[in-house]
């Protein structure tokens, strides 16, 4: 389920309050507030983890759950819990330190955009939190976050908001894609997000790579959903999902889900992002301040 992210008070603040409630009498009522974020996104359903996998090409090809299934939206990966409506309540979630310069929070730059961090939970490709995830927060260089803020309040004329899976992603992550990949017998999630590829092969076809244009802070992963109800648009093939279905051009995708994701890349390129011809969901900023640079921070 996407949710909106909400900052939290750091870790000293809320033990000095649990204190003073429990000084008070009051210290059964801190149960709500301890609830984490991937707690929030356990179970989550939409469309599938990843399908392109991790970061193939210009940067990533993660895997998606549904992806041979034409026509199937964000959710239907699941039992339907995460049909992609939002949670009525911000998900609070505590930031640790100061992030490298030029570096920001999405949900700080861009409130009313939508999050499913999926690397963050198990429901991925890997089927576990991925190394660097240590919370489910989307973080880009600033130069990016500004121009998909454009995106964003673009798309909100039309009724939609943005709704983000990954972005600034660590080179441990990519690693941890790497292991899986040459796992022959890891294969847990096929099922899920690459039924029609063979495991072997992920290297070659480009769906894991040896790095990803994500390290790099100007590369993002992310759809349109419906900014009422929350409610992913019907892309034609889930996200991260392997397969010929999520690539732009597809003739085996409806004339609507076809006209979807136009909205979406008609968006992002007018803004100055390029999008990633096997992966709809996949852009990358054309003038990204560190077009060669990696970075290794974790995500918190």
């Amino acid at each position: 389920m996407p949710i909106r992210i909400r900052r939290r008070a750091g870790w000293m603040a809320a033990l000095g309050l649990a204190l003073l409630l429990a000084a008070c009498g009051s210290a059964g009522s801190g149960g709500g507030s301890a609830s984490s974020a991937s707690q929030a996104l356990g179970g989550q359903g939409e469309t599938a983890p990843s399908a392109g996998i991790p970061d193939a090409q210009e940067g990533d090809a993660e895997s998606a759950p549904s992806a041979g299934i034409p026509g199937a939206q964000e959710g239907d990966a699941d039992d339907g819990a995460g049909q992609g409506i939002p949670s009525s309540d911000p998900v609070s979630v505590e930031r640790r330190g100061e992030l490298p310069k030029g570096f920001v929070y999405l949900d700080e730059l861009i409130p009313d955009a939508l999050f499913e961090i999926r690397y963050a939970s198990d429901y991925n490709f890997v089927g576990a939190v991925i190394d660097g995830y240590k919370a489910p927060l989307a973080i880009m260089t600033e130069e990016a976050a500004q121009a998909l803020k454009k995106v964003n309040e673009e798309l909100k004329q039309s009724g939609y908001v943005l709704l983000v899976y990954d972005a600034y992603r660590p080179t441990k992550a990519v690693d941890h894609f790497k292991r899986w990949a040459q796992d022959m017998s890891d294969t847990s999630m096929k099922d899920a997000f690459y039924p029609n590829v063979d495991k072997s092969q992920v290297f070659k076809l480009g769906y894991v790579a040896s790095k990803s244009g994500h390290s790099r802070g100007s590369t993002v992963d992310l759809t349109i959903a419906d900014a009422a109800t929350g409610i992913p648009a019907d892309m034609g093939s889930p996200y991260d999902f392997f397969g010929d279905v999520s690539g732009h051009g597809t003739k085996e995708i409806t004339p609507e889900q076809t006209a979807n994701r136009e909205l979406l890349k008609n968006a992002m390129v007018k803004h100055g992002f390029k999008p990633y011809n096997k992966e709809w969901w996949h852009y990358t900023l054309k003038d990204e301040p560190h077009p060669k640079k990696y970075f290794d921070f974790d995500v918190e």
